[in-house]
């Protein structure tokens, strides 16, 4: 019995993040009354899984994360020239971006200098590696400190994603004007 009730409180908060992340993502001021009903539980259901709004967002950025980094995994990004390599990268970063909104959206908080580098971990350390050895080949600009090359990249990544929100662009259109932005940023002449 105590295996089907923890199988089942398993479940119960999986299906509140899975909601949380969709509903957030379209919706970033939506309630945590408004996730429940998407969820399909009661709000209490949601408070014995996440205490808080706060930790109802972690978790679902966590959650994220790990596909984030399988994502990354399955593009190769540390075999074959550093070029392609970005290519596969960036491919990988908007796939997150497009099925996870909700990283695009308010609901994400970016106020707090230390904990906006901490989500963007993943995504910094397979990028810096990935530049350092482009820079090496003399693939990649080495004019540029890696460290201004990633944070160049996530702010051409959050400008895409604010056009998105906004309307100004569709996902298609932001998306590859990410893509090119950062090949022209990062890019050593004649290797493109």
């Amino acid at each position: 019995m105590r295996r089907s009730r923890r199988a089942d409180a398993q479940r119960s908060a999986a299906t509140v993040l899975d909601a949380a992340i969709v509903l957030l993502g379209r919706r970033p001021e939506a309630s945590m009354e408004e996730i429940a009903v998407a969820a399909g539980v009661a709000r209490q259901t949601i408070y014995a899984h996440y205490p808080n709004r706060e930790a109802l967002l972690q978790a679902a950025i966590d959650q994220i994360i790990v596909e984030v980094r399988a994502a990354f995994d399955a593009a190769d990004l540390d075999s074959g020239p550093a070029v392609p390599a970005l290519r596969r990268w960036l491919q990988a970063s908007w796939q997150v971006l497009e099925r996870y909104p909700i990283l695009l959206t308010s609901a994400v908080p970016t106020d707090d200098a230390q904990d906006d580098h901490d989500r963007h971990l993943p995504i910094v350390e397979s990028l810096y590696r990935l530049i350092q050895r482009g820079q090496q080949a003399n693939e990649i600009d080495p004019g540029a400190t890696p460290a201004w090359l990633v944070a160049a990249t996530i702010g051409l990544g959050h400008a895409a994603g604010q056009e998105v929100s906004a309307g100004r662009m569709s996902v298609i259109e932001a998306g590859a004007a990410f893509h090119d932005s950062v090949l022209r940023v990062m890019v050593a002449s004649g290797n493109a």
